[in-house]
């Protein structure tokens, strides 16, 4: 009797592992704006921030969207190994805080990072039982329309994300799964990766984290 105990409490510790998904595609398909509503849907996750040496934007906000820092004090947290991974895009570094993404894991909670592809090859080789999201624009076209609207690219900026966009499409077989986010559909891709994360949690051996 005993012994059936311990599976059951072996078999509930291996069902309640959490997960570590990285959510990425090209700049323009919508990361940000997928995180938000999923935040404002409260789906329980860990909602990881991203350090950047990026200057912010008016709309953005410090600690919130990213954290906001120094080019010293970006180099500080890669001398301190204090990054998960981290990469120049555009000109301008991103970085993950690793003790972040480690006190949630930790904790049994199941943590999102948003990422570029780099980053998320990156991850890949360290961490290969983390879930791989690609989130994928509906056409190249659409891609370039949401780049436009957001002021924020000259015409040469534009054109390069746009030649980067084709060339990082070709990565998707280092991802798990693809969803595609759709004009004013944004509920349709944030449904997909809900049921993406209930597939995981439903595996018979399930992901294990170990960082």
């Amino acid at each position: 009797m005993r012994k059936a105990s311990y599976k059951s409490q072996a078999l509930f510790h291996s069902l309640t592992r959490s997960l570590l998904i990285v959510l990425s595609g090209p700049s323009g398909a919508g990361k940000d704006a997928v995180l938000t509503r999923m935040k404002e849907l409260g789906y329980p996750l860990e909602y990881i921030t991203t350090v950047t040496t990026r200057p912010q934007r008016a709309n953005e906000r410090d600690n919130v969207d990213y954290h906001f820092i120094s080019m010293e004090r970006f180099q500080e947290m890669i001398s301190g190994k204090e990054l998960l991974e981290w990469a120049n895009v555009y000109g301008n570094w991103y970085g993950v805080p690793k003790e972040a993404v480690k006190q949630a894991l930790d904790k049994g909670q199941d943590v999102i990072v948003k990422v570029d592809i780099q980053g998320a090859a990156t991850i890949k080789k360290i961490l290969p039982q983390a879930v791989f999201i690609f989130l994928m624009p509906p056409s190249r076209e659409e891609l370039a329309i949401r780049l436009k609207q957001r002021h924020t690219e000259s015409a040469f900026n534009l054109a390069l994300r746009l030649k980067t966009a084709e060339e990082e499409i070709k990565q998707l077989p280092l991802f798990d799964y693809i969803v595609l986010n759709k004009r004013d559909e944004i509920d349709l891709a944030v449904s997909e990766i809900k049921a993406i994360i209930t597939a995981e949690k439903c595996r018979v051996i399930p992901r294990e984290i170990v960082l």
